[in-house]
């Protein structure tokens, strides 16, 4: 019989229990930036994970992880001021750059981003501005906007590059989905309908103003309780991991 959940206390106290305690669950949520922390990072930084997502989609992580700094440098540190005046030979000349990924579609993704981190950071102050004052009850609002305005940033790549930035939101993967689908919503497995979106959202957004956790927190408690059972230090070692990369 499949598993019905009525609350967020329930997949909490599941969550909780596959996890080993609360103590361990909660050693395994990640800190979520306020919307003024999220503001003062600099520009070049959300340039930077709009490549890093759209280059480790369909690619080994791995990979992408330990040549992030060749990207840094050949980027010039993603400065945008820097990018969007670069004449097109410049741009062109990656192509044949080892230090990145050669690959001309995702060179053009940064080039295009850069002109949308420029163009909305006069408009909103800055582009962290942006993106920090975005209602996180409207995620699936804000991965329209990248989706449409943005260059490669639809599907999963838009959800990634919002937590790598921390933004505070969730993601929408198989275990997450499926936590979503016990708590009462028909939704496909891997939803990019408007409808089931929609519903996803409306889900998070329950949830949020059932315990006032952060999206992020939510997102990571409705993946543990459910799918495959990691081991907590295994889950560890990734998140010590991922730090590492991004200190």
């Amino acid at each position: 019989m499949t598993r019905q959940f009525s609350n967020f206390a329930d997949i909490y106290t599941l969550a909780a229990s596959r996890k080993g305690g609360e103590e361990a669950l909660l050693a395994l949520l990640p800190d979520v930036p306020t919307t003024e922390q999220l503001a003062q990072v600099s520009d070049d930084r959300f340039l930077a994970m709009m490549c890093k997502a759209i280059n480790q989609a369909g690619f080994n992580w791995t990979v992408i992880n330990n040549k992030w700094p060749q990207f840094e440098e050949a980027f010039h540190g993603f400065d945008v001021n820097r990018l969007v005046f670069m004449p097109p030979e410049q741009w062109e000349a990656y192509a044949s750059d080892k230090r990145v990924v050669r690959n001309w579609t995702k060179i053009k993704a940064v080039m295009e981003n850069a002109g949308l981190v420029h163009y909305l950071a006069a408009e909103h102050g800055s582009f962290a501005r942006f993106i920090a004052d975005w209602p996180e009850s409207d995620q699936i609002g804000l991965l329209a906007y990248l989706k449409k305005h943005g260059s490669r940033l639809g599907g999963n790549t838009g959800y990634w590059f919002l937590r790598y930035v921390g933004k505070d939101c969730f993601v929408t993967t198989r275990d997450v989905i499926k936590t979503v689908q016990q708590a009462g919503h028909d939704i496909h497995h891997h939803p990019t309908s408007k409808r089931d979106l929609t519903q996803v959202q409306e889900a998070f957004n329950r949830w949020h103003q059932e315990t006032g956790m952060p999206y992020t927190h939510l997102s990571k408690i409705a993946g543990f309780a459910s799918g495959e059972n990691h081991p907590v230090d295994q889950l560890q070692r990734r998140i010590n991991v991922t730090k590492s990369k991004s200190d």
